[in-house]
Parts: C-alpha cells; sequence; structure tokens
C-alpha cells in the first residue's frame, strides 16, 4: 500500500493542526490544542529527554495523509502508553491506512520503548477507530460516559 511513518517537525504540525481542525474531525477526535502555538508548545515537549509522548506522520506513498502518536508513556513497573491517530485527509478514510499505520506504529513503539501495554480511547460511535484498534489487536475493557458521550477503553498486550 506505501505507508510509512516519518518525523513531525513544526511544519508538519502546522499542516495537521489546519486540516484536523474541522468539525468532522473534531467529532471523533478531541483536540487538546486550541491554537496551533499550543500545538507547537506540544510538539516541542516531545523533543525534550524523557518525554512522556511521541509521535510520527503518515505518508501514503509521497503524500502527508495524518499523524499518529503515543501519549502517556509510562517506563516504570509495567511499561505502557496510550495511542491516537488521525487521517485527516478524507479522500483517504476507509482504505485501511490508519490499520496499518497502527500496525506499523506498535512495532516502532514495543521496540523503542519496551511497552507491555499500549491502550486507546475512543468515542463509541467512532465505528472507524474502533475497526482500526481491533484489526491490530486491542480488546474493549471498559465502557463509560464522559461529558456526556459514551467512550470506550481498548488496550493490547505487546
Amino acid at each position: 500500500m506505501g505507508i510509512c511513518l516519518k518525523e513531525r517537525t513544526e511544519e508538519t504540525v502546522r499542516i495537521y493542526f489546519e486540516k484536523a481542525n474541522t468539525v468532522e474531525i473534531k467529532t471523533v477526535l478531541p483536540q487538546k490544542a486550541k491554537t496551533v502555538e499550543e500545538a507547537l508548545e506540544d510538539y516541542q515537549q516531545t523533543l525534550l529527554p524523557g518525554a512522556a509522548s511521541y509521535g510520527r506522520t503518515i505518508w501514503l506513498n509521497q503524500t502527508y495523509v495524518g499523524d499518529i502518536w503515543c501519549y502517556g508513556i509510562h517506563l516504570e513497573e509495567e511499561p505502557d502508553a496510550m495511542i491516537s491517530y488521525c487521517v485527516f485527509e478524507e479522500a483517504f478514510w476507509r482504505k485501511g491506512i490508519a490499520t496499518e499505520a497502527v500496525t506499523i506504529f506498535l512495532q516502532e513503539i514495543s521496540e523503542k520503548f519496551q511497552l507491555e501495554t499500549v491502550g486507546a480511547f475512543t468515542f463509541l460511535n467512532n465505528v472507524a477507530s474502533i475497526r482500526v484498534l481491533e484489526k491490530n489487536g486491542f480488546e474493549r475493557k471498559e465502557v463509560f460516559e464522559e461529558e456526556g458521550r459514551m467512550s470506550a477503553y481498548f488496550q493490547k498486550k505487546i
């Protein structure tokens, strides 16, 4: 399929912030950063030694189509982290890109951080994201309501 993950840069952070700042994406993926400056500051934090988050860009052939990242990285006792991902180009939705990107990313972060488990939250109405997680071996562990929305927690042992 031609999926590869590349380094994040200030330029890709700016592009991601603009492209993911749509009603369609915000409906299924809450955005922490409210401004591009906040997004850039968050990115800068990932570059510091011992950072608790790590991200990559998703490319299909030579086209930048999204981001994938892990956060809440804990390396003591039982190393774990949370993942999140977004294919922001609607023309590339429902083509298996996120599924393959998650597969590649899980391999990378399990080697880089020696993780034992990886978790993910998603809204229950985000059927596409649930399919991505299930195809990658995640199991639904919990369903809950938060701020009036039904959500689920998924987990995978690596």
